[in-house]
């Protein structure tokens, strides 16, 4: 299936580096070349160069040109990216420090794990529950920034099957590099099953970043600040298990 974001993306990027080897190689053949021609021992008595106007405006011209063909494709391609056809899947994530939670139309949640079906376009609207984040899915292409306050958003359109990373392009604190997640494009048909399957109201330690029924490792973090009176040890919860593990361990600890 054809991708128009990763078309777009990808043929900017071409054009781009075919440009710039281009013009580096001509550079680089045309320095050897003066080198060589040019040398103290072919001229010993060096000649001055008055200039030429017509070799000027075309090292002025050509540049101009190909740096607006260049702004074209790449404004087209922006285009693309901001313009969210009507049929859109809104899902809305929000990032935190060191996470992402996802929020589904009809209620469903996950943590890490974002599900999605393949074919359909999403819509993602981006906030931030702390500081600045930034939303990124390289396989697709697209990034948006997550602000406190403000809600952006990118939308793609999920073409090929499988596991993608998802991970965050803005440093936003000391486990920035842990804060990944997982794009996962399913069949429409067991997208719409995992949708609409509901998590029953006492099973409050499962979500779907714990496959199994336990804690992972990385869900309790222990930080350790340093103040002027003493040393305070503050742990960092998972929003799904907070209310069941983490508030409990955070008061007994300032006790």
């Amino acid at each position: 299936m054809d991708n128009p974001i990763i078309n777009s993306v990808d043929n900017v990027f071409i054009l781009i580096v075919s440009i710039s080897v281009f013009f580096l190689l001509l550079v680089t053949v045309a320095m050897i070349y003066f080198v060589i021609r040019y040398r103290k021992k072919r001229n010993p008595q060096a000649s001055n160069i008055t200039g030429n106007t017509s070799l000027e405006v075309v090292w002025t011209v050509i540049p101009t040109v190909l740096v607006l063909i260049m702004f074209w494709y790449g404004w087209s391609g922006f285009q693309t990216m901001r313009n969210v056809p009507a049929d859109a899947m809104v899902i809305k994530v929000t990032g935190r420090m060191w996470s992402w939670t996802f929020d589904y139309d009809n209620g469903k949640k996950s943590d890490t794990l974002l599900y999605v079906p393949f074919g359909k376009p999403i819509k993602m609207e981006i906030q931030s529950a702390d500081v600045n984040h930034s939303f990124y899915i390289p396989a697709y292409r697209v990034k948006e920034d997550a602000i406190p306050g403000r809600t952006n958003y990118l939308w793609f359109q999920p073409t090929m099957m499988g596991e993608f990373d998802i991970m965050c392009a803005e440093y936003c604190g000391m486990n920035h590099s842990y804060m990944l997640g997982k794009l996962i494009v399913m069949k429409p048909e067991d997208f719409e099953v995992w949708k609409n399957t509901l998590p029953k109201p006492l099973d409050t330690l499962k979500s779907d970043s714990l496959r199994v029924g336990t804690i992972p490792k990385d869900s309790l973090r222990v930080d350790t600040v340093k103040t002027t009176k003493d040393t305070v040890k503050i742990m960092q919860v998972d929003p799904k298990i907070a209310d069941s593990v983490g508030q409990r361990k955070i008061r007994r600890m300032k006790k």
